[in-house]
């Protein structure tokens, strides 16, 4: 695929995500940490989740475009394992519940707004770094996961990884705003 429709795409995406967690703010804390059961997550429990990741993965795909020295090149080649991840990221038409890690599971957490401009934060730092890496090869230049130590992702997977699983959890958030709207307007 072309390097530069990965990295539009993926600015476009992240703009959208951006948009909607922005959308957020208007509403009051009641609703932003409504829950429909005790198993669900809140609108702000999905949005801390995605900043949880984001503190891992933010500072390291900054590393790794600071210390690249691997040029730019016009294709990103996907690796099997990479767009595995990435593909299990995208949200379902019935959301595919997924375990979480323990220290990514915000459940029980004591939250407030402050978390949704924790993630826009992150999400325009995310933007800034998806223009950094036009400079670097999508293919070559390699980040570390979250989840071990040992696997490294190409740079064009980890981002499609970051932003899709933002995708699945701000739709989750919406979803979550919208059941908590609805038992009040009636």
């Amino acid at each position: 695929m072309e390097s530069e429709k990965l990295i539009n795409d993926l600015i476009q995406q992240t703009q959208s995500n951006l948009h909607k967690v922005e959308g957020f703010k208007q509403l009051n804390e009641t609703i932003l940490n409504h829950k429909t059961s005790p198993t669900s997550w809140s609108v702000l429990e999905c949005v801390e989740h995605l900043n949880r990741y984001g503190d891992f993965y933010l500072p390291e795909i900054q590393r790794r475009i600071n210390a690249s020295t691997h040029p730019n090149t016009e294709t990103f080649k996907s690796s099997w394992l990479g767009n595995y991840f990435a593909k299990s990221m995208l949200p379902k038409e019935k959301l595919n519940k997924m375990k979480t890690f323990k220290s990514m599971d915000p459940a029980g957490s004591d939250l407030n707004k402050n978390v949704l401009n924790r993630f826009i934060a992150q999400q325009n730092t995310l933007l800034d770094l998806l223009e950094a890496a036009r400079k670097v090869s999508l293919t070559k230049t390699k980040t570390g996961i979250s989840i071990t130590p040992w696997l490294k992702l190409r740079l064009g997977d980890t981002f499609r990884v970051v932003i899709y699983h933002n995708l699945r959890h701000v739709l989750q958030a919406e979803k979550a705003k919208e059941n908590a709207i609805e038992p009040a307007q009636t």
